[in-house]
Protein backbone atom coordinates (compact mmCIF):
# COMPACT_ATOMS: atom_id res chain seq x y z
CA UNK A 1 0.00 0.00 0.00
CA UNK A 2 2.69 2.36 0.90
CA UNK A 3 4.66 1.36 -1.97
CA UNK A 4 1.14 2.09 -4.27
CA UNK A 5 1.24 5.46 -2.89
CA UNK A 6 4.65 6.33 -3.23
CA UNK A 7 4.57 5.40 -7.04
CA UNK A 8 0.97 7.64 -7.31
CA UNK A 9 3.43 10.41 -5.96
CA UNK A 10 6.36 10.11 -8.39
CA UNK A 11 4.22 9.60 -11.33
CA UNK A 12 2.37 12.69 -10.27
CA UNK A 13 5.87 14.95 -9.75
CA UNK A 14 7.03 13.70 -12.80
CA UNK A 15 4.11 13.48 -15.51
CA UNK A 16 3.32 17.46 -13.76
CA UNK A 17 6.35 18.62 -14.13
CA UNK A 18 7.05 16.85 -17.54
CA UNK A 19 3.59 18.34 -19.10
CA UNK A 20 4.15 21.32 -17.87
CA UNK A 21 7.12 21.99 -19.54
CA UNK A 22 6.21 20.31 -22.50
CA UNK A 23 3.23 22.79 -22.64
CA UNK A 24 5.21 26.34 -21.91
CA UNK A 25 7.84 25.34 -24.87
CA UNK A 26 5.41 24.76 -27.21
CA UNK A 27 3.87 27.95 -26.44
CA UNK A 28 6.53 30.47 -25.88
CA UNK A 29 6.89 32.14 -28.64
CA UNK A 30 3.26 33.31 -28.26
CA UNK A 31 3.33 33.92 -24.84
CA UNK A 32 6.92 35.96 -25.39
CA UNK A 33 4.59 38.56 -27.62
CA UNK A 34 1.58 38.44 -25.13
CA UNK A 35 4.11 39.75 -22.37
CA UNK A 36 5.30 42.03 -25.19
CA UNK A 37 1.45 43.46 -25.94
CA UNK A 38 0.50 43.47 -22.10
CA UNK A 39 3.49 45.40 -21.04
CA UNK A 40 2.34 48.00 -23.92
CA UNK A 41 6.06 47.60 -25.39
CA UNK A 42 6.77 50.97 -27.25
CA UNK A 43 8.17 48.47 -30.20
CA UNK A 44 4.83 46.71 -30.39
CA UNK A 45 1.91 48.83 -29.54
CA UNK A 46 0.47 49.03 -32.84
CA UNK A 47 1.27 45.35 -34.26
CA UNK A 48 -0.75 42.84 -35.12
CA UNK A 49 0.43 38.67 -34.30
CA UNK A 50 1.97 38.29 -37.76
CA UNK A 51 3.26 41.64 -37.94
CA UNK A 52 4.82 41.55 -33.95
CA UNK A 53 6.19 37.70 -34.43
CA UNK A 54 8.28 38.86 -37.74
CA UNK A 55 9.38 42.09 -36.22
CA UNK A 56 10.76 39.90 -33.16
CA UNK A 57 12.09 37.63 -35.95
CA UNK A 58 14.03 40.89 -37.59
CA UNK A 59 14.92 42.25 -34.48
CA UNK A 60 15.92 39.21 -32.60
CA UNK A 61 16.50 36.44 -34.76
CA UNK A 62 14.86 32.28 -33.55
CA UNK A 63 16.17 32.65 -30.19
CA UNK A 64 14.08 36.31 -29.76
CA UNK A 65 11.03 34.00 -29.97
CA UNK A 66 11.98 32.18 -26.46
CA UNK A 67 13.99 35.33 -24.62
CA UNK A 68 12.96 34.97 -20.82
CA UNK A 69 12.55 30.86 -21.43
CA UNK A 70 15.26 29.97 -19.76
CA UNK A 71 14.06 31.40 -16.29
CA UNK A 72 10.33 29.82 -17.35
CA UNK A 73 12.07 26.33 -17.63
CA UNK A 74 13.90 26.48 -14.31
CA UNK A 75 10.30 27.93 -12.88
CA UNK A 76 8.08 25.57 -14.60
CA UNK A 77 9.13 22.09 -13.91
CA UNK A 78 8.93 22.90 -9.96
CA UNK A 79 5.61 24.90 -10.56
CA UNK A 80 4.26 21.44 -12.73
CA UNK A 81 5.32 19.08 -10.15
CA UNK A 82 3.72 21.31 -7.12
CA UNK A 83 0.70 22.02 -8.73
CA UNK A 84 -0.08 18.69 -9.83
CA UNK A 85 0.84 17.16 -6.73
CA UNK A 86 -1.06 19.21 -4.71
CA UNK A 87 -4.40 19.33 -7.10
CA UNK A 88 -4.04 15.32 -6.10
CA UNK A 89 -4.02 16.01 -2.28
CA UNK A 90 -7.21 18.62 -1.82
CA UNK A 91 -9.14 16.42 -4.29
CA UNK A 92 -8.99 13.71 -1.95
CA UNK A 93 -8.91 15.49 1.31
CA UNK A 94 -11.62 17.68 0.05
CA UNK A 95 -13.57 14.81 -1.70
CA UNK A 96 -13.88 13.23 1.58
CA UNK A 97 -15.33 16.10 3.12
CA UNK A 98 -18.13 17.24 -0.05
CA UNK A 99 -17.79 14.30 -2.11
CA UNK A 100 -16.71 13.96 -5.71
CA UNK A 101 -18.07 17.10 -7.77
CA UNK A 102 -17.65 20.52 -9.17
CA UNK A 103 -16.97 22.35 -5.18
CA UNK A 104 -13.92 20.10 -4.66
CA UNK A 105 -12.67 19.95 -7.98
CA UNK A 106 -12.93 24.11 -8.17
CA UNK A 107 -11.50 24.45 -4.58
CA UNK A 108 -8.84 22.26 -5.47
CA UNK A 109 -7.24 23.52 -8.50
CA UNK A 110 -7.50 27.11 -7.36
CA UNK A 111 -5.42 26.36 -3.92
CA UNK A 112 -3.39 24.10 -6.10
CA UNK A 113 -2.36 27.17 -8.39
CA UNK A 114 -1.93 29.25 -5.37
CA UNK A 115 0.02 26.61 -3.96
CA UNK A 116 2.70 26.21 -6.80
CA UNK A 117 2.79 29.79 -7.58
CA UNK A 118 3.78 31.18 -4.02
CA UNK A 119 6.61 28.59 -4.43
CA UNK A 120 7.95 29.61 -8.01
CA UNK A 121 6.57 33.38 -8.39
CA UNK A 122 9.80 34.95 -7.91
CA UNK A 123 11.07 33.35 -11.29
CA UNK A 124 7.92 34.18 -13.31
CA UNK A 125 8.45 38.05 -12.36
CA UNK A 126 12.25 36.98 -13.87
CA UNK A 127 10.58 35.69 -16.63
CA UNK A 128 8.57 38.87 -17.57
CA UNK A 129 11.29 41.21 -17.29
CA UNK A 130 13.41 39.27 -19.97
CA UNK A 131 10.55 38.87 -22.21
CA UNK A 132 9.65 42.38 -22.31
CA UNK A 133 13.29 43.99 -23.13
CA UNK A 134 14.39 43.76 -26.73
CA UNK A 135 17.63 43.14 -28.08
CA UNK A 136 19.14 46.67 -27.82
CA UNK A 137 17.77 47.68 -24.92
CA UNK A 138 18.66 44.97 -22.36
CA UNK A 139 18.63 45.79 -18.67
CA UNK A 140 18.88 41.85 -17.12
CA UNK A 141 21.71 40.05 -18.48
CA UNK A 142 20.24 36.81 -16.97
CA UNK A 143 18.30 35.53 -14.52
CA UNK A 144 20.54 35.56 -11.45
CA UNK A 145 21.50 39.06 -12.75
CA UNK A 146 17.59 40.12 -13.17
CA UNK A 147 16.77 38.44 -9.19
CA UNK A 148 19.65 40.61 -7.84
CA UNK A 149 19.49 43.63 -9.67
CA UNK A 150 15.39 43.77 -9.11
CA UNK A 151 15.56 42.70 -5.29
CA UNK A 152 18.45 45.29 -4.78
CA UNK A 153 17.17 48.62 -6.68
CA UNK A 154 13.28 47.77 -6.13
CA UNK A 155 12.52 47.50 -2.02
CA UNK A 156 14.26 44.48 -1.46
CA UNK A 157 12.78 40.49 -2.43
CA UNK A 158 9.38 41.74 -1.70
CA UNK A 159 9.41 43.40 -5.44
CA UNK A 160 9.97 39.90 -6.48
CA UNK A 161 6.52 39.28 -5.45
CA UNK A 162 5.02 41.80 -7.41
CA UNK A 163 1.83 41.42 -8.27
CA UNK A 164 1.50 38.08 -6.49
CA UNK A 165 -2.13 39.02 -4.83
CA UNK A 166 -3.31 39.77 -8.03
CA UNK A 167 -2.19 36.43 -9.04
CA UNK A 168 -3.35 34.93 -6.03
CA UNK A 169 -6.98 36.35 -7.42
CA UNK A 170 -6.86 35.10 -10.85
CA UNK A 171 -6.28 31.74 -9.31
CA UNK A 172 -10.11 30.80 -9.15
CA UNK A 173 -11.01 31.69 -12.73
CA UNK A 174 -7.99 30.99 -14.37
CA UNK A 175 -6.50 27.19 -12.89
CA UNK A 176 -9.76 26.43 -10.49
CA UNK A 177 -12.00 26.59 -13.24
CA UNK A 178 -9.35 25.23 -15.90
CA UNK A 179 -9.08 21.84 -13.29
CA UNK A 180 -12.87 21.78 -13.01
CA UNK A 181 -13.50 22.24 -16.78
CA UNK A 182 -11.63 19.04 -17.79
CA UNK A 183 -12.76 17.20 -14.68
CA UNK A 184 -16.40 17.52 -15.50
CA UNK A 185 -15.58 17.07 -19.58
CA UNK A 186 -13.63 13.97 -18.70
CA UNK A 187 -16.31 12.37 -16.70
CA UNK A 188 -18.96 12.87 -19.04
CA UNK A 189 -16.89 12.05 -22.01
CA UNK A 190 -16.06 8.30 -20.26
CA UNK A 191 -19.31 8.05 -19.23
CA UNK A 192 -20.47 8.58 -22.55
CA UNK A 193 -18.26 5.72 -23.65
CA UNK A 194 -17.75 7.32 -27.35
CA UNK A 195 -14.92 7.88 -29.89
CA UNK A 196 -13.27 10.60 -27.50
CA UNK A 197 -12.43 7.54 -24.74
CA UNK A 198 -10.12 4.03 -24.91
CA UNK A 199 -10.58 0.72 -22.91
CA UNK A 200 -7.41 -0.12 -21.09
CA UNK A 201 -7.23 -3.91 -21.09
CA UNK A 202 -4.70 -4.12 -18.17
CA UNK A 203 -6.56 -1.82 -15.67
CA UNK A 204 -10.03 -2.61 -16.96
CA UNK A 205 -11.24 0.79 -17.32
CA UNK A 206 -12.11 3.36 -19.56
CA UNK A 207 -10.08 6.34 -20.01
CA UNK A 208 -9.70 9.33 -22.37
CA UNK A 209 -7.79 9.24 -25.90
CA UNK A 210 -5.34 11.10 -27.25
CA UNK A 211 -7.89 13.22 -28.73
CA UNK A 212 -10.37 13.29 -25.78
CA UNK A 213 -7.66 15.03 -23.75
CA UNK A 214 -6.58 17.25 -26.01
CA UNK A 215 -10.21 18.53 -26.66
CA UNK A 216 -10.59 18.72 -22.97
CA UNK A 217 -7.57 20.56 -22.46
CA UNK A 218 -8.42 23.11 -25.38
CA UNK A 219 -11.79 23.98 -23.79
CA UNK A 220 -10.67 24.45 -20.36
CA UNK A 221 -7.72 26.37 -21.35
CA UNK A 222 -10.40 28.93 -23.74
CA UNK A 223 -13.04 29.15 -21.14
CA UNK A 224 -11.05 29.86 -17.66
CA UNK A 225 -8.36 32.32 -19.50
CA UNK A 226 -11.19 34.32 -20.92
CA UNK A 227 -13.06 34.58 -17.76
CA UNK A 228 -9.46 35.59 -16.22
CA UNK A 229 -7.35 37.70 -18.46
CA UNK A 230 -7.96 41.40 -17.15
CA UNK A 231 -6.32 40.24 -14.26
CA UNK A 232 -3.56 38.39 -15.82
CA UNK A 233 -2.64 41.38 -17.99
CA UNK A 234 -3.00 43.43 -14.12
CA UNK A 235 -0.78 41.43 -12.84
CA UNK A 236 1.80 41.69 -15.82
CA UNK A 237 1.62 45.27 -15.64
CA UNK A 238 2.54 45.14 -11.65
CA UNK A 239 5.53 43.22 -12.39
CA UNK A 240 6.76 45.59 -15.05
CA UNK A 241 6.17 48.31 -12.52
CA UNK A 242 10.29 48.91 -11.72
CA UNK A 243 10.38 49.43 -15.90
CA UNK A 244 7.80 51.24 -16.01
CA UNK A 245 5.72 53.93 -13.67
CA UNK A 246 6.28 52.22 -10.30
CA UNK A 247 3.63 54.94 -8.47
CA UNK A 248 1.03 54.48 -11.15
CA UNK A 249 1.07 50.55 -10.68
CA UNK A 250 0.76 50.11 -7.09
CA UNK A 251 -2.06 47.83 -6.14
CA UNK A 252 -4.51 45.27 -7.86
CA UNK A 253 -7.33 47.42 -8.21
CA UNK A 254 -5.80 50.90 -9.43
CA UNK A 255 -3.61 49.15 -11.64
CA UNK A 256 -6.78 47.40 -13.24
CA UNK A 257 -8.40 50.89 -12.92
CA UNK A 258 -5.20 52.69 -14.66
CA UNK A 259 -5.37 49.87 -18.18
CA UNK A 260 -9.24 50.59 -18.18
CA UNK A 261 -8.63 54.58 -18.25
CA UNK A 262 -5.78 54.97 -20.29
CA UNK A 263 -6.60 52.02 -22.79
CA UNK A 264 -10.36 50.70 -22.64
CA UNK A 265 -11.54 47.48 -22.77
CA UNK A 266 -10.11 45.80 -26.09
CA UNK A 267 -7.13 47.90 -26.13
CA UNK A 268 -6.57 47.04 -22.62
CA UNK A 269 -7.57 44.94 -20.41
CA UNK A 270 -8.09 42.51 -23.15
CA UNK A 271 -4.99 43.32 -25.21
CA UNK A 272 -3.71 40.36 -26.91
CA UNK A 273 -6.37 38.06 -25.91
CA UNK A 274 -6.53 36.66 -29.58
CA UNK A 275 -3.29 35.98 -29.06
CA UNK A 276 -3.88 34.26 -25.94
CA UNK A 277 -6.26 31.84 -27.65
CA UNK A 278 -3.89 31.15 -29.82
CA UNK A 279 -0.96 30.10 -27.03
CA UNK A 280 -3.85 28.49 -24.18
CA UNK A 281 -5.39 26.25 -26.41
CA UNK A 282 -2.19 24.27 -27.58
CA UNK A 283 -0.62 24.96 -24.27
CA UNK A 284 -3.14 23.76 -21.96
CA UNK A 285 -4.14 20.61 -24.42
CA UNK A 286 -0.88 19.60 -24.22
CA UNK A 287 -0.10 20.25 -20.35
CA UNK A 288 -3.16 18.04 -19.70
CA UNK A 289 -2.13 15.44 -22.99
CA UNK A 290 1.19 14.81 -21.46
CA UNK A 291 -0.37 14.40 -18.14
CA UNK A 292 -2.72 11.78 -18.37
CA UNK A 293 -0.60 9.81 -21.11
CA UNK A 294 2.14 10.03 -18.20
CA UNK A 295 -0.29 8.73 -15.56
CA UNK A 296 -1.62 6.20 -17.47
CA UNK A 297 1.76 4.84 -18.17
CA UNK A 298 3.63 5.07 -15.31
CA UNK A 299 0.55 3.61 -12.96
CA UNK A 300 -0.19 0.99 -15.80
Amino acid sequence: MEERKQMFVFSTVLSGGLSTCCARTAAAPLERLKILFQGQNQHFRNEGLVEGLRKIYYKEGVAGFYRGNGAMMVRTFPHGAVQFVSYEQYKQFLESLFGKGSVSHLISGSLAGLTACSVTYPLDTVRCRLAFQVADERVYLGICHALKKISSSEGGYVALYRGFCTQSFAMIPMIGLSFLIFERMKDFLISMNGILTRFKSDTLETVLSSSGILACGATAGVLSQTVAYPLDVTKRRLQLAGIHDCKKYRHCFTTLMTIYKEHGIVRGLYRGLTLNYLRVIPQVSVMFWVYELSRQLLTS
